[in-house]
């Protein structure tokens, strides 16, 4: 089972409509709380769309490994995509999963009160009761043995995971995976990368979490290198259950 299907199986929630939307590269699960699919489909077309346009008259923008620079007006998911890059170190299209993510999520928010939006491990969400998802980091002896609480309070808020090991994203360290918490799934994408990017070795993982600490608007963060964790924040950790694992527990 990989990332994305293990994050899905811990984001299931019984009382939402669970269904998946593809867009060329993006393919992303949502729950709400009524089947919002065309509606989530035209919205990632949309943004989708202002991205691939920008990059069009911006080539550089896809292939900034530092933060970026903007001259003249941009759609906001493009400002939001700059402004997390820039506060996190590195270039705006770390942030662009993310950026999907929170902006499609926000667009459902205004016909569900419920929403979660999954997009390649990032997950933006908006519930009324805490939720609980598995840290999935590969080979890891720690993989989906850990998981973290995490409680919305009537707002929304994100988690972002990159790792070094497993799956398709540019990452120059060598975590197993790196989890940000932030209000911003843009900031907390963008955010995974850098500090992913820091993590060579088991003794970078102290630091690396403790830099996560010094972004503005990060709210915690978890570095998983083989069988060692470090932790930054406010953060509810706990032992995964078989029943959780099958999804009998929020």
């Amino acid at each position: 089972m990989n990332r994305d299907e293990e994050y899905r199986k811990f984001m299931n929630r019984k009382n939402l409509v669970s269904f998946t939307v593809m867009v060329k590269e993006t393919d992303i699960a949502v729950q709400a709380d009524k089947n919002l699919f065309d509606m989530a489909r035209e919205s990632v077309f949309k943004f989708r769309g202002y991205i691939e346009a920008f990059i069009q008259r911006n080539p550089s923008f896809a292939t900034s490994l530092v933060p970026w620079n903007i001259e003249s007006p941009a759609p906001l998911i493009i400002n939001e995509m700059i402004k997390a890059g820039n506060l996190a170190g590195v270039g705006p299209m770390a942030a662009v999963a993310g950026a999907i993510a929170e902006f499609v999520g926000k667009d459902l928010l205004e016909h569900s009160e419920e929403v979660v939006v999954e997009n390649g491990g990032d997950v933006f969400m908006k519930l009324n009761e805490p939720v609980t998802i598995g840290i999935y980091a590969g080979k890891s002896p720690l993989s989906m043995k850990l998981g973290l609480r995490l409680i919305p309070e009537n707002r929304p808020l994100s988690i972002c995971t990159s790792s070094g090991t497993i799956g398709h994203s540019l990452s120059f360290g060598k975590s197993d995976a790196v989890c940000i918490i932030s209000h911003s799934c843009s900031l907390a994408d963008a955010a995974a990368t850098a500090i992913g990017n820091r993590i060579k070795s088991k003794a970078d993982i102290k630091t690396a979490v403790q830099e996560a600490g010094k972004i503005n608007g990060i709210l915690g963060a978890v570095a998983i290198i083989d069988d060692i964790i470090g932790l930054w924040g406010n953060l509810d950790i706990i032992p995964l259950t078989e029943e959780c694992s099958r999804g009998k527990k929020g």
